[in-house]
């Protein structure tokens, strides 16, 4: 059985940092084949996994619009649709370690959604044929008001640990639960901790949003380190205390 995982967050509390962290976590406890998605328009994934981006679906379907107007001719032997069908499967990248997708965008006005229909096909046609499917979604509620993501049996709310960032992870989850997506849990984890310590405020704006903790992340000049140096941060030491806190988080969720 596949796991989904689904990460979300407004934007600049590290959210893909950790992600990027979670993949890593998979990859080394060898809970393998993993499918990483990244569903922001704004891709960055890839730079805190230290890989090639490779091809987007949103470059693929402006390729093929262009081509379209320039009237060339669909290869003898296929419909049009078959046609899309191969060319968006040149998106899936093989890494060493997992596969990639990355939604990326298209140039034109309105495109967006279209590419957004693209990924919400390409992931159930490939997310069982893996054990985990991660995936690192835009910053805010768009994604969720849209309705990409297939179920998933856990969200992961990131926030850093303002009173505001803990108010707009609530409003996250109350729209899913609107929405009646209806994840398998939901789950919060507050970044960037000063000594890995929740103030009694925040702790507060926690319980009452209604939101259960996973754990606490420390602040860790480690990954400002890497960033700083142009190093993917998911692969710093395995010491470091952001990636024992998530370690241990993780483990308790039986990640």
């Amino acid at each position: 059985m596949t796991q989904t995982i689904a990460i979300a967050g407004k934007g600049g509390v590290g959210k893909t940092t950790l992600w990027g962290m979670l993949v890593d976590y998979l990859v080394s406890q060898r809970k393998t084949p993993v499918l990483v998605v990244d569903a922001d328009a704004n891709s960055n994934l890839n730079e805190v996994l230290g890989v090639e981006a490779g091809t987007t679906l949103g470059e693929i379907r402006e390729d093929m619009a262009q081509a379209e107007k320039r009237g060339d001719v669909i290869p003898g032997g296929m419909t049009k649709a078959e046609y899309a069908e191969f060319r968006f499967s040149e998106a899936l990248a093989e890494e060493d370690d997992f596969d990639m997708l990355v939604m990326g965008r298209t140039q034109g006005k309105g495109c967006y959604c279209f590419v957004n229909g693209i990924l919400q096909a390409q992931l159930e046609k490939y997310t069982g044929q893996y054990r985990y499917t991660v995936i690192d979604n835009e910053a805010g509620m768009e994604y969720i008001a849209r309705g990409t993501l297939p179920h998933v049996d856990t969200l992961l709310l990131v926030s850093d640990c303002s009173r505001r960032g803990i108010q707009a992870v609530g409003r996250i989850a109350q729209l899913a639960q609107d929405l009646h997506l209806t994840p398998g849990r939901v789950r919060l984890i507050v970044n960037r901790a000063p000594e890995g310590k929740l103030n009694p405020g925040v702790l507060e704006e926690i319980e009452a949003n209604g939101l259960e903790l996973a754990g606490v992340v420390p602040q860790d000049e480690a990954v400002y380190d890497a960033d700083c140096a142009g190093q993917p941060s998911a692969h710093i030491a395995a010491d470091a205390k952001s990636k024992q806190a998530l370690r241990e988080i993780f483990k308790s969720l039986n990640i």
